[in-house]
């Protein structure tokens, strides 16, 4: 032994013999031997000194000269706060907002004996933090301001957060000039109350509040209190980002990403967005997900997209549920399963996301969501709900769900009704209560209501509805007979794809109408509303090409379209082919045992 050895065992033994001195003795050796100041520390706080009892827990939440163990802490914490020790009662009222059982610090037999950790006890937070804010700590005042502002219901208390934030404030905590600068922002958004509460939340910064860098960096983006400023927004998002607030990076993310605020910087904006996102900041990863799948400079990457989508939906980001469930709907970057995006969609949903309720509906009235059907979720409650609201689109919703008795018994009046309501301002509900209007369901039958309801949705760009409106000026239903302008919405209704329409076009130029016969043109638009599966233009299709009308004669072209046309429905085809495939047996390849009415192809 040297020495230096046995002097400081002399000593320590000496200290033993007083608490006062014992605990003196370990505030000494803190830096240079932790190990032996812990237990002199223990030495005086058995013997009742309420400083040292304070000090072994503080040692405990350190790991100084101790292991970590924040449940012994606190009940070294509790005998120095029971005695008054003020620094204690706020070291416990924080440790209890951790979480810590009222058995880890009631019991006075069995203090090393392991408890476990349950949830925060904001109640018993309270009492400590209380008795150490009437006694001045600026810290519990702080804290018991958080407690009264975010504590469970029965401890909200408004009024008296904001007074214990000032107070704290007017201390200069960091914690309550923070606290207090948001309170004031949230209380009167008046130019005097940002401007206080600014220079606030500017002290709160200068201390190294991370949230408070974040919070300054939102005004400056978002010019709240301040004018707008990129440059300062970038600079504190950094500041709180490098500190690890996942909010910060996802912002901070976002600037380098699109430029704002300095040099566009890709491969830095990606990285902080991937630590936001990674770290547990839903909102971050939702973007990562929408950045990889709508693409930039390259094209989208929609499997990195799924599962940057599927990070956030897991955590509850129903925007991120809904876009993953399009994924797995559409099968792009995952495996098309159209249960998978029921099962994302129905989670959006549930959660208040309209159209993730839209989408899941839909899947639901095409029987698709097979593992929802024995359990189907109330999705006309969801669409009746909105609509009471004043929501257009689940008004419309909810008249689709009633209309065709989905999930409640049909009721064509109400259907009626709330399509009237959502055709305001949702083209579907337009096109839709005009088709009740012409058939006279739910309502009294009105041609003239639904020629103009068709009008509205068809000058909207819907193709259903242009398509509906070119019929009525067909037959002259609600509208003058007019073919010109039948045809004129008609290629409207075909430019977006429609088929029917197309087959329409076809069936116009064919002849019988007020166009011109056209047998070329007709051809044309019934080949493509056959290759876009109208079972009607295949069997037109299918006549012109085994007659040579409107083009060459092409037996085998003929055979192959009215075997489409059969497969897509079409009992007469079956007919037709087998008299087409008789007359070829008879006269070597003329067709003249072709239908008489094949040359006169069917309206619309």
């Amino acid at each position: 032994m040297t020495l230096s050895h046995f002097f400081a065992g002399r000593l320590d033994r000496f200290a033993f013999g007083s608490p006062e001195r014992a605990r003196q003795r370990a505030e000494r050796l803190c830096e240079a031997s932790p190990g032996r100041a812990f237990a002199l520390f223990v030495v005086a706080a058995e013997a009742g000194d309420a400083e040292a009892s304070f000090r072994v827990g503080e040692c405990l939440v350190e790991g100084k000269g101790t292991p970590n163990d924040l449940v012994e802490a606190a009940r070294w914490y509790h005998r120095a706060a029971i005695a008054g020790h003020v620094r204690a009662q706020c070291g416990l009222a924080q440790l209890h907002l951790f979480g810590l059982p009222e058995a880890a610090v009631e019991r006075d037999a069995g203090l090393f004996e392991p408890v476990a950790s349950s949830q925060a006890d904001f109640h018993a937070a309270e009492i400590w933090a209380h008795r150490a804010a009437d006694a001045g700590a600026a810290d519990a005042q702080a804290m018991l301001a958080y407690i009264f502002s975010a504590g469970p219901p029965d401890l909200r208390h408004p009024e008296a957060a904001f007074d214990w934030y000032r107070r704290s404030a007017e201390q200069d905590c960091p914690q309550g000039q923070l606290g207090y600068a948001i309170a004031l922002m949230m209380r009167d958004s008046t130019a005097e109350n940002l401007a206080v509460a600014r220079q606030h939340m500017l002290r709160a910064a200068e201390a190294g509040l991370p949230t408070a860098h974040y919070l300054l960096g939102v005004s400056a983006e978002r010019a709240v209190g301040t004018p707008l400023d990129e440059v300062a927004a970038r600079h504190h998002y950094a500041i709180a980002a490098k500190a690890g607030l996942g909010k910060a990076q996802a912002r901070l993310g976002l600037l380098l990403l699109e430029g704002r605020g300095g040099a566009v910087d890709a491969l830095n904006g990606e990285t902080w967005l991937r630590r936001a996102g990674l770290g547990g900041d839903a909102d971050a990863a939702a973007m990562l997900g929408g950045i990889y799948a709508q693409g930039g400079a390259l094209p989208p990457n929609y499997a990195e997209s799924a599962h940057w989508f599927r990070i956030a939906a897991e955590r509850g980001h129903s925007a991120a549920a809904r876009a993953l469930g399009m994924l797995y709907l559409t099968g792009a970057g995952v495996v098309r399963d159209p249960d998978e995006a029921a099962i994302w969609f129905k989670q959006a949903a549930e959660a208040g996301d309209p159209p993730a309720q839209g989408s899941l509906a839909a899947l639901l009235q095409a029987g698709t969501a097979a593992s929802l059907t024995d359990d189907p979720p109330p999705v006309h409650e969801w669409f009746e709900r909105a609509a009471e609201q004043g929501d257009l689109l689940g008004a419309f919703n909810y008249a689709v769900c009633l209309a065709e008795g989905f999930g409640l018994p049909r009721n064509d009046e109400r259907a009626a009704f709330w399509l009237k309501r959502a055709a305001e301002g949702v083209v579907d509900a337009q096109y839709w209560y005009g088709r009740m209007l012409a058939d006279g369901r739910g309502v009294a039958q009105d041609e003239v209501q639904a020629a103009i309801w068709f009008t509205r949705a068809a000058n909207a760009g819907m193709a259903e509805a242009q398509a509906a409106l070119a019929e009525i000026h067909m037959d002259g239903r609600g509208v003058p007979r007019d073919h010109q302008s039948a045809k004129s919405w008609f290629l409207r209704a075909a430019s977006e794809g429609h088929a029917g329409a197309m087959f329409a076009l076809g069936a116009l130029h064919a002849g019988g109408h007020d166009i011109e016969p056209d047998l070329p043109q007709a051809r044309r638009w019934f080949m493509e509303a056959a290759e876009g599966g109208n079972p009607r233009a295949a069997l037109m299709l299918a006549r012109y090409a085994a007659r040579g009308l409107g083009g060459p004669l092409d037996i085998e072209a003929g055979r192959r379209w009215y075997v489409q046309a059969q497969a897509l429905g079409l009992p007469e085809a079956a007919d037709e082919l087998a008299a087409f495939e008789r007359s070829l047996a008879i006269d070597g390849g003329m067709a003249a045992g072709m239908p008489t009415g094949a040359d006169a192809p069917e309206a619309a």
